[in-house]
């Protein structure tokens, strides 16, 4: 039987074919209070891990990694790019060039230098303006 084949047979299971099922996967009967949709993706997986023929707790492992690991959704910096922070009720606006940034008709090298000097504090550039350098 295929991959989607089984996994179609499962989600068209009722409640006593999945529960035969957790049997054959597992070697008990399921938890009595388990639901059906419930059982029907932790056997899905089961199946899933079974067809990948990977060592369980090296997939473990590989899994905890991946879910710990936190996307970085901040924009990249680029030639061209404009950030825009409100700071106090201010406006300030910095244009991304390929000599560095421009803020108030002025270039610098970093965008934590620009930061220092809206706020009066060392700031990171980047984390400042919600961005990745």
């Amino acid at each position: 039987m295929s991959d989607t084949s089984l996994l179609g047979a499962l989600a068209n299971s009722d409640r006593a074919g999945l529960a035969y099922k957790w049997e054959e996967a597992f070697g008990q009967p399921p938890p009595p209070r388990i639901s059906q949709s419930l059982m029907l993706r932790i056997l899905a997986s089961e199946h899933q891990w079974k067809a990948s023929g990977e060592n369980r707790p090296t997939l473990i492992r590989r899994i905890g990694k991946l879910a710990d690991r936190k996307p970085d959704t901040r924009p990249a910096t680029s030639s061209g790019a404009r950030l825009v922070r409100e700071w106090n009720g201010r406006k300030h606006i910095v244009d991304v060039t390929e000599d560095g940034f421009v803020w108030n008709n002025q270039t610098y090298r970093s965008l934590s230098a620009i930061a220092r000097e809206i706020t009066g504090a060392r700031w990171s550039g980047p984390r400042f303006f919600g961005v990745r350098a």
